[in-house]
């Protein structure tokens, strides 16, 4: 069973790459919802604070990594503020 758990946290975890990855090239992420990526960074928070709690691995490494990259994307949202419409 724990080969879907690092399957899930695999897919999850990469999730927001790609729009990382757009982000850093074109430098433009104003149709990005802040909402969106405030309330996925207050989940997978929670969701890593679980994952010690419980002493699972997966839960806290895939949540945290999640987390992480949507802060990225959340300050990426604010440095290239200004760059819309260019």
């Amino acid at each position: 069973m724990k080969i879907f758990g690092l399957i899930a946290a695999t897919l999850t975890s990469t999730g927001f790459l790609p729009q990382i990855i757009r982000g850093f090239k074109t430098k433009k992420l104003d149709d990005v919802s802040t909402v969106m990526l405030i309330v996925i960074i207050a989940g997978t928070a929670c969701w890593t604070i679980y994952g010690f709690f419980i002493g699972d691995l997966i839960v806290i490494i895939a949540n945290a990594f999640t987390c992480a990259t949507v802060i990225l994307l959340l300050l990426m949202k604010y440095l290239y503020k200004g760059n819309e419409g260019k």
